[in-house]
């Protein structure tokens, strides 16, 4: 359940279970032993990581002697509460506890000091996320992470690169790296921050065609980073960089550390360097002391830069956090605050994609569908899952997911525009 991290936790653990000769099943009606890896993030998604856990409840039910298993951020931070109230759980572990996961079923852990090198991919082989850091030092007013994660640690460079080299060999063309602050990298193991130097060790790897950066952080972006992609044919002009708002009062209620000068002059500075730089974000709204001058400001803020792509999220008050007791908008105002920012961002999304049309882009072909002739892809503006798509029409026989293909756009809509491969 939950983000790319999680995601990349439960490959690292599916790994050690086939290094111990385990077989997996993606039909839980098969396996002996369920494991629900959760999200403890904000309430909805609390909520979705507690009705897996009941559905696999069901289904331990329905055949007696199932194992049922429960680990990740929602067992990390709720387990007591978790124990009491769902007891048909048979133990219940907390983030990156492997060992304790295999232990418990008499198995034993492999390549101990590099979980990576059993790693096993879930999803397609050509992109894979690569999780830099683990943990925040950041205290935001909204956020439990750090509550569930722990503090930054940074995990060694030569770490990273021997396990990015290890997916390469395994046919990853596209590596998307990952941590709570991406920016932040190094600062704790090597005292000062070496995510530069990280991309330019992985950008020198045999097979691997782009390289993407997601979760940078405000206050800890780096000048050298643009350098960085402005000289590199592999580090993708793409900047993932969460500022949940711009109004100054909102920024320092929420304990941000930046000022809305200081983020305006890093998107005015990238796009400068950078002028194909394609920018993603993240907003909070409905966040205690929010009002409707500064929900305002923020629109204003959206329309003026333009953002190649956004989310948004609505405040969820979290326990423990300094923001959970003070007074918030409603969940109605904030509900109407995210649906308006959303409608602003469809309008700009639209007319980003219509200016494509007739444009030629380099695009990694994700999905294939031979009785349809078509295919799915991403251009280098577009991160898996998260942002946009290339539907190409009309594809010759040969082309395979992993594929680089130049596609022309013909078509656009909000959130997709639509493309034939250039021949030759």
């Amino acid at each position: 359940m939950g983000c790319s991290k999680n995601l990349y936790d439960s490959e690292i653990l599916m790994g050690q279970f086939k290094a111990n000769d385990v077989p997996l099943t993606d039909d839980p009606r098969k396996a002996n032993v369920l494991i629900v890896n959760t999200c403890g993030f904000i309430t909805p998604a609390k909520q979705e990581s507690i009705g897996a856990i009941l559905e696999a409840g069901q289904l331990k039910k329905e055949n007696p002697g199932t194992k049922l298993l429960v680990c990740g951020c929602l067992s990390q931070r709720y387990q007591p509460d978790l124990r009491k109230d769902i007891p048909e759980v048979d133990e219940y572990f907390g983030t990156e506890e492997f060992s304790n996961i295999l232990e418990y079923l008499n198995l034993t852990p492999k390549s101990p000091q590099h979980l990576y090198e059993t790693r096993c991919l879930s999803q397609k082989q050509h992109y894979a996320y690569l999780k830099i850091s683990e943990g925040c030092n950041h205290k935001c007013a909204f956020c439990a992470i750090p509550l569930m994660r722990g503090m930054h640690r940074s995990r060694p460079l030569e770490d990273i690169v021997g396990e990015a080299r290890m997916l390469a060999e395994k046919g990853a063309k596209e590596l998307i790296l990952i941590a709570q602050d991406t920016t932040f990298y190094g600062l704790d193991l090597y005292k000062k921050q070496r995510l530069v130097d990280l991309v330019h060790r992985l950008e020198a790897l045999e097979g691997i065609e782009w390289i993407r950066l997601h979760y940078a952080y405000p206050t800890t972006f780096q000048p050298e980073l643009a350098e960085a992609m402005a000289g590199s044919s592999k580090i993708v002009h793409y900047v993932d960089m969460p500022i949940q708002h711009i109004s100054d009062k909102v920024l320092k209620i929420m304990k941000r550390g930046g000022t809305s000068s200081k983020i305006r002059q890093i998107f005015s500075d990238l796009r400068n360097r950078l002028p194909d730089i394609a920018l993603r974000t993240t907003f909070l709204v409905g966040h205690p002391g929010e009002n409707e001058k500064d929900f305002e400001i923020l629109k204003d803020f959206v329309r003026e830069i333009g953002f190649d792509r956004m989310g948004v999220f609505t405040y969820s008050p979290e326990e423990n956090t300094s923001a959970f007791s003070l007074p918030h908008p409603s969940e109605e105002i904030a509900e109407q605050r995210y649906n308006q920012l959303m409608n602003i961002q469809q309008e700009i999304s639209l007319v980003k994609n219509e200016k494509k049309v007739g444009e030629t882009f380099r695009v990694l072909i994700d999905e294939v569908d031979n009785s349809n002739n078509t295919a799915i892809g991403r251009t280098y503006a577009d991160s898996p899952e998260i942002d946009n798509e290339v539907i190409i029409e009309d594809i010759q026989k040969g082309i395979k997911a992993g594929d680089f293909c130049n596609v022309k756009i013909t078509d656009a809509r909000e959130y997709e525009i639509f493309g034939k491969i250039l021949e030759g």
